[in-house]
């Protein structure tokens, strides 16, 4: 969706290429930058979990003339819901709850907190497993997505206003419709079950076992903007500062880091070294395809190839992550997105690097630097 208007103008300069060089990679980047007037992007690549290439290209300011770092921040968007996905998996694993546990009515997590009694028995019947899954039956990602409606409205009002006045479309488990409002449901049962605010939850019990310390929640406006982080430009007539990220938390708020979010990927993707943060059966849930939807697990899209990934866009932000089978993990962070092939092309962007047997990767693990 589009919405206001362009607030910074992108002033689109030359490509700051950092000191270290792999050409494959390097000119495959900078390529897209130009095709797609992106300013600034940063890359992360692991293999077998060590960090075998960070950088950062172009601008987080253009106007200030900032350079992007691979520890740069930016938003993640909706690549915040594997982070969501795998602190529920952590709190399964330590059996505080249940996946296939009802959130909703007097028997579920939640209980009668939110909106109107009675509730549906569709509604009663949703499950956190199904919330991950995106078949709770309703909520999607559409022109009602409740996500960017009502912005002065908290989590807690906002989830009670949806409640009551969009009722579940289809029978819970059926079919497959992506759903913001599902993972922010989410992270208020991560609230509940643990007594923390969820950033706090996420941070001690996800990203601090694996090394993570400048991972958190985004703020809203240029004003908002966090140490470290870059500065988002829309294209298309977009407004990059017209969501309220804070409240997308559990769905799309978090900020992050190229070699942050290499760190986190190295402990989730079952490789052997080094040690995963979940469980094999975790893991096995977290990349296993629901009946509605063989293509997406619990926070991940999956193939038959066993490999996972996941996407992230909003006005100004464009992300992705990649877990391949070859060994390899990959993390995209861009700070603006646009029209056309875009997503395609930045999908592509890195295998050409990652299959090539010939690509010479560094042998030290950037991890230790």
């Amino acid at each position: 969706m589009k919405h206001g208007i362009l607030l910074i103008p992108i002033l689109f300069v030359r490509l700051l290429l950092p000191a270290q060089s792999l050409p494959v990679v390097d000119t495959a980047v900078m390529n897209f930058m130009r095709t797609y007037k992106v300013p600034g992007m940063a890359i992360a690549i692991t293999h077998h979990g060590k960090l075998v290439y960070s950088k950062g290209y172009g601008l987080a300011d253009s106007v200030n003339q900032v350079p992007v770092t691979a520890n740069s921040l930016f938003r993640i968007a909706s690549v915040s819901k594997s982070v969501t996905a795998a602190a529920i998996l952590k709190l399964a694993k330590a059996n505080r709850l249940n996946l296939d546990t009802t959130v909703f009515g007097p028997k579920g997590i939640l209980g009668v907190r939110y909106g109107k009694q009675p509730y549906s028995s569709d509604l009663q019947a949703v499950t956190i497993r199904q919330l991950l899954q995106h078949t709770a039956g309703g909520w999607q990602n559409n022109g009602d997505d409740p996500m960017f409606l009502h912005p002065s409205m908290s989590a807690d009002e906002l989830i009670s206003w949806t409640l009551d006045h969009q009722p579940l479309k289809n029978p819970p488990g059926k079919v497959f419709a992506y759903s913001n409002f599902g993972y922010c449901v989410l992270g208020r049962i991560i609230e509940k079950v643990s007594g923390q605010p969820y950033e706090d939850f996420v941070k001690a019990a996800i990203l601090a076992p694996c090394g993570i310390r400048t991972m958190q929640t985004g703020g809203n406006t240029l004003a908002d903007k966090r140490p470290g982080e870059v500065v988002y430009y829309g294209q298309n007539g977009e407004n990059p500062y017209i969501y309220n990220i804070s409240r997308m938390d559990a769905h799309g708020g978090w900020i992050a880091s190229a070699t942050d979010l290499a760190k986190l990927l190295v402990r989730l993707d079952g490789f052997p070294q080094p040690p995963d943060i979940l469980s094999p059966a975790s893991l096995q849930a977290f990349t296993t395809g629901s009946a509605a939807n063989s293509g997406y697990a619990l926070g991940v899209a999956v193939n038959m190839n066993r490999s996972w990934w996941h996407a992230g866009s909003l006005p100004g932000t464009a992300s992705e992550i990649i877990r391949t089978q070859k060994g390899f993990n990959l993390v995209l962070l861009c700070n603006t997105r646009t029209d056309g092939p875009f997503f395609n092309d930045l999908d592509g962007l890195l295998w050409k690097a990652v299959n090539d047997p010939a690509t010479p990767w560094p042998q030290e693990d950037l991890f230790t630097r």
